[in-house]
């Protein structure tokens, strides 16, 4: 799920301050901590080959962000594609991969445990 930020319904506005929520954006029951992850990424990046050997080779956790520049297209298991964009909030569930369009920074909140377990894959894998 993408959502443009003059998508995401305005609140209230005020001199000073517009306040905007999207509802209902993803549920987190059934995880535990929720981690914070800032990512600076290339043009180029694929996480495909990072992703082999974690179930059906596709990230497992979800996540939910904020695109601050760049685009990157995801990848679901059926073959789905979906690009985000500078300014986008996105929700990406269980069993995606992601190929960065364009460099690339954003900002993901994610179930601390799932994620961890992804990273410390990818790790290994760039380790060989």
């Amino acid at each position: 799920m993408r959502v443009a930020k003059d998508n995401v319904d305005v609140r209230m506005e005020i001199p000073g301050a517009v306040i905007r929520q999207r509802m209902d954006f993803g549920d987190v029951s059934g995880f535990d901590k929720i981690s914070c992850e800032y990512f600076t990424l290339a043009a180029g990046v694929d996480t495909t080959p990072l992703f082999q050997g974690l179930e059906g080779n596709l990230c497992q956790c979800p996540h939910w962000g904020f695109v601050l520049r760049g685009q990157l297209t995801t990848t679901d298991a059926k073959g789905a594609r979906e690009t985000v964009n500078a300014n986008d909030l996105f929700h990406w569930p269980p069993g995606h991969n992601v190929k960065v369009d364009a460099d690339a920074e954003i900002v993901m909140f994610s179930p601390q445990r799932e994620h961890s377990h992804v990273i410390n894959h990818m790790i290994e894998m760039v380790k060989g």
